[in-house]
């Protein structure tokens, strides 16, 4: 299964994800979720999506380092203040947030299956090849912070 380990661009798994779980809403029978309630939701969610992943981005740009998730040797700093105090992968965390958000939108309980989903895929071949990437750019630096911070929250 390494062929698929840093491959697909993780806003395309988002997209893919995100397809499917529209694909479900078509099929399955919508939870009755109040529309106030629901509006909170989406709005509560696609808020975390933008504190998680906005000053991810900027740390990123500041750093003068590479986004590109599929290139990760192409890292030259290894940004550890900011929203990366809190955890390691917070532009996965944003994404996972606009997936969660979707989900309450689409109001399919099948749907949450998505962000759980993409979770774990992220996890297991984009997530864990990055680390390896960067224990072996980085170090001990790396290490170290491995163990202060977690992986997702």
């Amino acid at each position: 299964m390494r062929i698929l380990e840093n491959r697909i661009p993780p806003p395309i798994v988002t997209v893919i994800v995100g397809l499917a779980m529209w694909a479900t809403s078509l099929i399955a029978r919508p939870w009755e979720i109040p529309a106030t309630a629901r509006f909170i939701l989406i709005a509560a969610f696609f808020l975390v999506a933008g504190v998680f992943a906005a000053p991810a981005f900027i740390a990123f740009r500041r750093a003068e380092t590479t986004i590109d998730p599929v290139r990760i040797d192409r890292a030259s700093a290894l940004v550890t203040t900011g929203i990366y105090r809190l955890t390691r992968n917070p532009m996965y965390v944003g994404l996972t947030a606009l997936l969660c958000s979707w989900a309450v939108y689409l109001a399919v309980p099948w749907a949450f299956l998505g962000p759980v989903f993409f979770i774990l895929f992220m996890t297991r071949f984009q997530i864990i090849p990055e680390e390896r990437t960067m224990e072996t750019k980085f170090g001990r630096a790396y290490a170290d912070y491995k163990r202060r911070v977690r992986r997702w929250l």
